[in-house]
């Protein structure tokens, strides 16, 4: 009995580092975009009596936390609408559903239960927070089951999954946002889902379509040409934030930080053009020694300008 129980014991545990594994931690980077509303009001908080800047931040990481449970949840969910897909591609063939070795009767009951606790638990935690939780959870549920076979719809999906992260940050800690940091956001989203759709052309060929069906509507191309649309914009578009939100310094010092957000946009595209590295962005953020360095830059440059000017 005590070596049935033993393997018992071995295989829930297999299962439940497989269920974290199908939950794509290293994708929960994305969800730091919640931060950005607090970031962007450092100092501010006690000048309009909204509480102290630990107490922002705390409600925030809440956010991070419950968004997390939801990616998660889309993720398993999308692993098991792609199952045969993904067992026909070089790198997602490893995942644990499409692999064999998460067996579904597991994920699905846990993917419903993570999207109804970060639901719920997003309603508690804000009001707000909790409508934009329930739009995410449907945008991504449309886009894993219909929107992401339709080319160009596939990519602004996920571009508008990104603005909705940053739109549940400021609302979960009452802050405004200036317009045309929503529009960086998408259209940095819009780069990144670009940069992907590139990497999938160029790893799969012409069994893209197989793969993704929407891939049968895109070239390299006419990628290419997107991208170089998308780019520049967000690159404008930062600029013209950095010196009309009304939440930043009235001195324009944030037009300081110009030249690590133009580095940064360069860096991605030599990385996605000339080492097609475009199919993990999250690798990129976390790996790439100088992206690393151009963000941390940016970080110290516009925390110092916050900070100091209010």
């Amino acid at each position: 009995m005590k070596g049935v129980s033993a393997i018992l014991v071995t295989s829930s545990a297999n299962q439940l580092r497989l269920l974290v594994m199908a939950t794509r931690p290293r994708q929960w980077t994305k969800n730091l975009l919640i931060y950005l509303a607090f970031f962007f009001t450092l100092g501010e908080h006690d000048a309009h009596g909204f509480g102290d800047e630990l107490s922002f931040f705390l409600t925030a990481t809440y956010g991070v936390l419950l968004f997390s449970l939801l990616t998660g949840a889309t993720y398993i969910m999308n692993d098991l609408a792609d199952l045969k897909e993904d067992q026909l591609h070089e790198r997602k063939r490893n995942r644990p559903l499409a692999s064999g070795q998460l067996s579904p009767g597991v994920a699905v009951p846990s993917a419903l239960a993570l999207a109804g606790a970060g639901i719920a638990l997003s309603f508690f935690l804000d009001v707000n927070f909790g409508i934009v939780s329930v739009v995410y959870l449907s945008l991504m549920t449309a886009y894993t089951f219909s929107l992401k076979h339709m080319v160009i719809l596939d990519v602004l999906s996920i571009s508008a999954g990104f603005v909705l992260r940053a739109a549940a940050g400021a609302l979960v800690i009452d802050a405004p946002i200036s317009p045309w940091l929503y529009l960086m956001t998408s259209l940095g989203a819009l780069m990144l889902a670009l940069g992907k759709r590139r990497n999938e052309l160029d790893l799969l060929g012409e069994d893209g379509a197989a793969h993704r069906p929407a891939l049968k509507d895109y070239t390299k191309d006419f990628v290419d040409q997107l991208m170089g649309v998308v780019a520049p914009a967000a690159v404008v578009s930062y600029t013209l934030y950095t010196f009309t939100a009304e939440n930043l310094p009235h001195n324009n010092a944030m037009m300081l930080t110009i030249p690590f957000v133009l580095y940064g946009i360069f860096r991605y595209l030599f990385l996605v053009h000339r080492r097609n590295l475009g199919g993990s962005p999250e690798e990129i953020f976390l790996t790439d020694r100088p992206m690393l360095l151009t963000i941390l830059l940016w970080l110290g440059t516009a925390s110092a300008i916050l900070l100091i000017d209010r």
